[in-house]
């Protein structure tokens, strides 16, 4: 019959049939016949929908910060989200009627970018761009409470912000600070290990002068030591001699003369020349007279 249809639901979509002004069946995943003339059916998706957002804000000291990132929602009450939007589709192309559905993402990234405004209005911008998934949490908590989504029969599951971005002058100026804050943290690096080098090559110069005086000090000990040993072994050798010179005190002349007359003779092979001229026996001679000529 013309008038007859069928229609078979996905097992995803809550449908609701109407005839006419009366809700006739509802349930997910329905398969029925109607009747064209009167039969309006409105089918809501129950699985979860990814949205894609992009908005600017505002941070806490007034810059201005693009954010984008990406929404996942499901529709936890079909019934009543059908109340505010309309979900009614051509039976035959399965085709929405109206743009509501469209309407309904574009809701929900309004409270999405709600809440994320409260958090961003309570950062710095440097602390906004560091801070993307810190964000996105706080937010995410918000939203699953906020009483529009509950009124819409809408369940945020996922809230994913991907970037955050200033304008592109407050990007480069930014660039440019980070920029010259990593070339002083290079450059105090620099000093750092000229401080440390001089700092070691000082420590060596002065371990080197305490070395040499430490040298020059042991050396003048063992100089005034060595001095000591040279006065005390001249000292004994003069008293050596003096006590082997005594006996010879008492011996007259003559008999030294003798003696080394003997000496001589003896180490006869040992003397190249020997001159002994008459004055030297005359200095013997009056020495033993008493010094009488």
């Amino acid at each position: 019959m013309l008038g007859i249809g069928y229609f078979k639901g996905d097992p995803t979509d809550y449908l609701l049939v109407y005839s006419g002004e009366h809700l006739k069946r509802e349930g997910q995943g329905l398969a029925f016949f109607y009747w064209r003339p009167k039969t309006s059916i409105a089918s809501i998706p129950t699985t979860t929908i990814d949205a894609q957002f992009i908005f600017n804000e505002t941070t806490g000291n007034f810059q201005a910060v693009t954010v984008q990132g990406q929404l996942t929602y499901r529709i936890a009450q079909p019934k009543t989200t059908s109340g505010i939007l309309d979900f009614t589709i051509d039976p035959t192309t399965r085709a929405y009627k109206s743009d509501d559905p469209e309407k309904l993402a574009q809701r929900i990234v309004n409270v999405v970018q709600m809440n994320t405004r409260s958090e961003l209005q309570r950062l710095s911008l440097e602390d906004a761009l560091r801070q993307h998934a810190q964000i996105a949490g706080v937010a995410l908590a918000k939203i699953q409470k906020d009483a529009a989504l509950t009124a819409m029969g809408v369940e945020c599951v996922g809230l994913y912000i991907t970037s955050i971005k200033a304008t592109p002058e407050m990007a480069k100026a930014l660039e440019a600070e980070q920029r010259e804050s990593l070339q002083m943290k290079a450059d105090q690096a620099i000093y750092h290990r000229r401080a440390v080098a001089v700092e070691q090559e000082r420590r060596i110069k002065e371990n080197e002068l305490n070395t040499q005086v430490t040298l020059e000090q042991r050396r003048q000990e063992l100089v005034d030591l060595q001095g000591q040993n040279n006065r005390k072994q001249a000292e004994y050798d003069a008293q050596a001699t003096e006590t082997r010179l005594t006996p010879f005190k008492t011996v007259p002349p003559r008999t030294l003369l003798a003696l080394a007359m003997r000496d001589m003779a003896e180490n006869a092979e040992k003397i190249g020349n020997l001159t002994i001229t008459p004055d030297i026996l005359a200095a013997l001679l009056r020495e033993e007279r008493g010094g009488k000529d």
